[in-house]
């Protein structure tokens, strides 16, 4: 998979790209993920890429110019025509893990990052054909919200992760949060992992695993339980042991 980010403030994917799982799957050509400065496509000498709004107000917005040519170039370059380019913006439809499983299907993504007061309205318009937006809230650029849609997406693709069961497994994945998780020591601080998950008995681990994701997501997220696809029979247990201690 090949991801294009397009923005104002390039080095702030040096870091965060050249760790972790993401490290890994760049290195081993699981993904490839290139940085543009938008700056780079402007055609003054001071490479201005944003200006004053039209009818007055606060900020600055980015002009369309440098932003169109550069996917435009970009799509030149590698030889393509069409491939979702997509707006990180507030505006923007919710991002979530189907989402994220939706964009993960695509073998190319083009993600442009907004700034300042955000973009003219005719690349929201004319170039983009998605828009996101990973909460509700406003955050200074879309360079933070890019990286977010990458790690997420990025983790769904095949042999990024150690396990093909990782991902699966994961809070939101099934409609569920993910259930508790215990490593050694046995004891600690006079607290002990519960002992079906030391029993060797794979059915009661699952059972316990699944309703135990349930009962969290029944106390953190009761939104998420619908879906969950929980049975009436799970659901009985959820609403026998809600009240019980944590």
């Amino acid at each position: 998979m090949r991801i294009d980010i397009l923005c104002l403030f390039p080095e702030t994917f040096a870091s965060p790209l050249n760790q972790s799982i993401i490290k890994r799957a760049r290195e081993q050509g699981l993904v490839n993920i290139a940085v543009h400065d938008v700056r780079d496509y402007t055609h003054d000498k001071h490479h201005t890429a944003d200006d004053y709004p039209y009818g007055g107000g606060p900020g600055m917005v980015l002009k369309p110019e440098p932003v169109f040519e550069a996917v435009e170039a970009i799509k030149k370059q590698l030889g393509v025509s069409e491939v979702p380019v997509i707006l990180l913006t507030p505006q923007g439809r919710l991002f979530s893990q189907s989402v994220a499983q939706e964009l993960a299907l695509h073998p190319h993504l083009m993600l442009i990052c907004g700034h300042y007061e955000g973009l003219d309205e005719r690349v929201c318009e004319h170039l983009a054909t998605d828009q996101i937006s990973i909460g509700d809230y406003v955050l200074s650029g879309g360079e933070l919200a890019a990286l977010v849609v990458v790690d997420a997406i990025a983790r769904l693709i095949p042999g990024v992760l150690g396990s093909q069961d990782s991902a699966s497994s994961d809070s939101h994945s099934n409609g569920l949060l993910e259930y508790p998780q215990y490593t050694r020591p046995q004891v600690y601080r006079g607290w002990s992992v519960p002992p079906v998950l030391l029993s060797g008995n794979h059915g009661e681990i699952a059972q316990w695993r699944r309703r135990q994701a349930i009962l969290r997501t029944a106390r953190r997220r009761p939104d998420l339980l619908e879906k969950g696809n929980i049975c009436e029979e799970e659901r009985k247990w959820m609403l026998e042991n809600l009240l019980s201690p944590k």
